[in-house]
Order: structure tokens, then C-alpha cells, then sequence
């Protein structure tokens, strides 16, 4: 796997692991209500695809899903801090 490979749609990962470490756990379904409330129509299929690097992310998600999850839009792009 080149460098190139290994950046690649970190993005999902990070978007899972910042849901399951929300305190009660955030589902899927969850994130998508909360989603839909920022004006972001995602449902629990396109969030689990994101998750699994099976969708990209644009950039106005981005942002909502961040916001959402409560992290900085630069962490889900592979920053170290949260």
C-alpha cells in the first residue's frame, strides 16, 4: 500500500469512531436525525457507507457531520486533535 493508499477516505473512519465514543452511544440512525436538522439528508445507509469507505464525504457534509458529532472538521480530515 502506498502513502497515497493509506490517506485515503480516513474520513469514515474517523466518523465512527467519533459516534461510538458519544456518550450515550450515537447510532447511525441517530446521526442521520441529527443530520436532517442541519438541513443534511443522510440516511443510516449513507452514513454506514461513509463509515465504510463505500461514499465520499463532500465538503458542506463535512461540516455538518462535524458539527454533529461535535469535532473539529479537521480531525474527520486526519488532524490528531479532536
Amino acid at each position: 500500500m502506498n502513502r497515497r493508499d493509506a490517506w485515503k477516505n480516513i474520513i469514515g473512519r474517523r466518523v465512527a469512531e467519533a459516534r461510538r465514543r458519544c456518550n450515550p452511544l450515537l447510532t447511525q440512525d441517530a446521526l442521520s436525525g441529527r443530520l436532517a436538522r442541519l438541513g443534511i439528508q443522510l440516511d443510516r445507509a449513507a452514513v454506514a457507507k461513509i463509515e465504510n469507505n463505500h461514499r465520499h464525504v463532500f465538503d458542506y457534509e463535512l461540516k455538518a457531520i462535524s458539527e454533529a458529532l461535535g469535532v473539529d472538521p479537521n480531525w474527520l480530515l486526519g488532524d490528531r486533535k479532536r
